[in-house]
């Protein structure tokens, strides 16, 4: 089992100051945040992925992806390729952060590379659905 998928984190986000509604406290991995669901789990996925076009302006796969798995810890230029073969979605594209339609594909997307596994989807759509967008 993935490090993500112990952690109901399936984004691998790090552990930071931020705190995200369904997040264990204290986190018992000293590197990553730990969720009490997959769908909690997600729901921050989306959050983040949301602050970074409202906060940071960051509007494309690219862009996003670039932040958040950086070329100083990532082949992110294959995950982001990988990310669009999976969605369709071309790397400069703009993207509404938003779009249940449009973030679902993305953030299973980047569950599976996060994970080395297929994202649930109805953990996924859950995860969404706690967003309250």
């Amino acid at each position: 089992m993935s490090r993500g998928i112990a952690n109901c984190n399936p984004g691998n986000i790090r552990r930071s100051r931020v705190r995200y509604k369904g997040e264990c406290h204290p986190s018992t991995d000293e590197s990553f945040k730990q969720f009490e669901s997959m769908e909690w789990g997600y729901r921050a996925m989306f959050i983040l992925l949301d602050t970074y076009r409202v906060r940071y302006g960051l509007r494309s796969l690219k862009e996003m992806i670039t932040r958040y798995a950086p070329p100083s810890e990532n082949h992110t230029a294959l995950y982001i390729d990988a990310v669009c073969e999976m969605t369709g979605i071309r790397p400069d594209e703009k993207i509404d952060t938003r779009s249940r339609r449009v973030m679902v594909p993305i953030v299973a997307a980047m569950s599976r590379i996060e994970n080395g596994c297929a994202a649930r989807r109805a953990e996924v759509e859950y995860g969404f659905t706690l967003t309250g967008f």
